[in-house]
């Protein structure tokens, strides 16, 4: 129990660290993604994106509480639209997606 209070506060000073250098807040939305844990997707106040790995979803509720952010109960449309994706995302996964890696499709 205290291994995992420990954790949960060392991952709610690493989401309060992303939160101040990305406008000075974040929402986020806790995942369970099987024997790896929950995934702690963070989404700072100007638009830049991010996730954290707890090793139980308790953990990650704990430190989501913790850090104070807002917690949504899915990555829902709300959340999806404050994500500001730059020329890397495009390149690797939208510019795999349609076909290449070059990112020549990525929208200019």
């Amino acid at each position: 129990m205290a291994d995992s209070s420990k954790r949960a506060a060392k991952l709610a000073k690493e989401i309060t660290a992303f939160a101040r250098r990305h406008g000075g807040s974040a929402e986020g939305q806790v995942a369970y993604i099987g024997q790896a844990g929950a995934r702690i997707s963070l989404v700072g106040a100007d638009g830049t994106w991010g996730d954290l790995v707890a090793p139980t979803v308790e953990t990650a509720r704990e430190a989501a509480e913790t850090a104070g952010i807002t917690v949504h109960e899915s990555f829902d449309t709300e959340l999806a639209e404050k994500v500001r994706t730059g020329p890397y995302e495009w390149s690797r996964m939208a510019g795999i997606q349609l076909g290449g890696q070059s990112g020549d499709h990525a929208p200019a």
